[in-house]
């Protein structure tokens, strides 16, 4: 429920509390994207100051992943019945702690530790984060500028991470740990007093507790299994057994959810084509660019012998057109449309994709990789807002949690999911002659891999293309209950 204090003016205006608002919600995204990306560069620093191994340098990253793909569904359906405030602010809080922790300890399983509880807690704020914007701002154009200027918080907040890394690592590693808690602690003291007071579900029909145990059970499974394919085997006893699994955990979780009066994921909201392409292409999207920056990372810093710093400075012109494009989404959202801007922006990116595939061991950074960064930068600015609203639109508020919780996992789990499918192509092409030039060889067919992944998410996308004739009707995700007031008959379909 709106709250009168940061409800938009009848004019459309957004007042000075309801700017607060959307920004203690920016900050909490922008620090989620930070925290990822700043960890990445620190990985050489961490294992040679506590003495870790390549394995457990890489629970590091993979602990994160799994406490925040593995949790999402529960802190989207959470916020919904226990209160998106309340939710997001002590779920804010842990975050802050949890970065303290990681800062300080001196071995590396607390560090892990740590890495998994602030993955827990963005599983909650990220969720939360997102239905408080939607049922604060009104479906239509106030909404989908708010969801641009988030959206871009992300990109804004990856793009900063590498740079600061790259800066930070070079006094010492636990500064990139330490930087967001002050952060969060000055966004939860602001959030105290400005978000909106929401109420919990009063009307539910329970806790769906055996939901909650199978749905966070199997993603956790998915999440680890994915993330330990590559060391383990694919086809490996071990990797079969898991995937298997998490099959049987998956069915026996649509079984319960079919049967709960109080779903933790209304299956009837999967119903909905829109809702299907967006949380398809969110795992394209996001796999796809997972994916090509670890293999762009590995060529320049590996291949080329580029600084961290120097890496993070060529991906940075791709943050920095999201960020100046932040303000114009939203109105070139009300003109099209979201499929067309999700399949404009995908199919850039296949082309940014694709045309990175022209590297070679002398790199021509204004002929090959800058252009490469603007158009995949510019497919960002579009594809990112985009799925988050063609998601939200049409549901109801109490279900904007759960849908938002889903989204996030859909983006969490395609990108562990390809990140580890890009390795393994990778890992099968390498060459036992360690040349340069045999290495980068090596990478080509992970590029090809990444530009597919990115042509599948706009041939999905396409497959929801309208005539032009149809774009003014109003989408309603199946089962919410019934709202379709004539003004609502008159937007344009976000999901159109």
């Amino acid at each position: 429920m709106t709250s009168p204090l940061t409800a938009p003016a009848s004019d459309g205006r957004w007042t000075p509390r309801l700017w607060g608002t959307l920004l203690v919600l920016c900050a909490a995204m922008f620090l989620d994207a930070l925290d990822v990306s700043m960890v990445g560069v620190a990985l050489p620093s961490i294992g040679s100051d506590l003495h870790l191994s390549t394995s457990t340098l890489q629970w590091i990253v993979s602990g994160y992943i799994l406490g925040y793909g593995g949790l999402l569904l529960l802190g989207g359906r959470t916020a919904d019945l226990l209160g998106r405030r309340q939710v997001f602010l002590v779920a804010l809080g842990v975050f802050a702690l949890a970065s303290l922790l990681g800062g300080l300890v001196d071995s590396g399983p607390l560090l892990i530790a740590s890495r998994f509880i602030k993955g827990l807690s963005a599983a909650f704020t990220a969720p939360a984060g997102l239905s408080i914007i939607t049922t604060t701002f009104p479906e239509g154009p106030l909404r989908n500028r708010a969801l641009s200027i988030y959206t871009t918080c992300a990109a804004t907040g990856f793009s900063m991470g590498l740079v600061l890394s790259g800066l930070l690592t070079e006094a010492s590693w636990r500064l990139t740990m330490l930087l967001p808690a002050p952060i969060a602690l000055l966004a939860l003291a602001a959030g105290l007093r400005l978000l909106p007071h929401s109420e919990r579900e009063r009307d539910h029909k329970g806790y769906d507790i055996p939901g909650a145990v199978l749905g966070t059970a199997s993603m956790l499974l998915l999440v680890f299994t994915v993330v330990q394919a590559p060391g383990a085997g694919w086809a490996s006893a071990r990797t079969l057994l898991s995937f298997l699994a998490v099959a049987a955990l998956l069915t026996v979780f649509v079984l319960v959810e079919r049967r709960s009066p109080g779903p933790l994921i209304r299956l009837g909201v999967l119903r909905s084509g829109n809702q299907i392409r967006a949380q398809l292409g969110a795992m394209a999207f996001f796999g796809s660019y997972v994916g090509f920056q670890f293999l762009v990372t590995l060529y320049m810093q590996s291949l080329l012998g580029w600084s961290a710093l120097h890496t993070a400075l060529a991906f940075l012109p791709a943050g920095a057109l999201v960020a100046v494009s932040s303000t114009k989404v939203g109105a070139i959202v009300d003109r099209f449309g979201t499929q067309r801007l999700i399949a404009a922006g995908f199919a850039l990116m296949a082309v940014g994709y694709a045309l990175f595939l022209r590297v070679d061991l002398d790199p021509a950074y204004a002929a090959v990789i800058l252009p490469s960064m603007l158009l995949i930068g510019a497919a960002c600015a579009l594809v990112f807002p985009s799925l988050n609203i063609q998601a939200t639109n049409g549901v109801e508020d109490h279900e904007q949690g759960m849908v938002s919780g889903l989204l996030n996992t859909s983006v969490q789990v395609g990108g562990a999911i390809f990140l580890a499918v890009v390795t393994a192509v990778v890992t099968a092409h390498t060459s036992p002659d360690a040349t340069p030039q045999a290495v980068l060889d090596s990478y080509r067919p992970g590029l090809v891999v990444v530009t597919g992944i990115a042509l599948a998410g706009l041939l999905i996308t396409l497959t929801g293309l309208r005539p032009r004739t149809a774009d003014r009707r109003s989408i309603v995700v199946t089962g919410s209950a019934a709202r379709e007031p004539k003004a609502e008959a008159e937007r344009v379909a976000v999901g159109d």
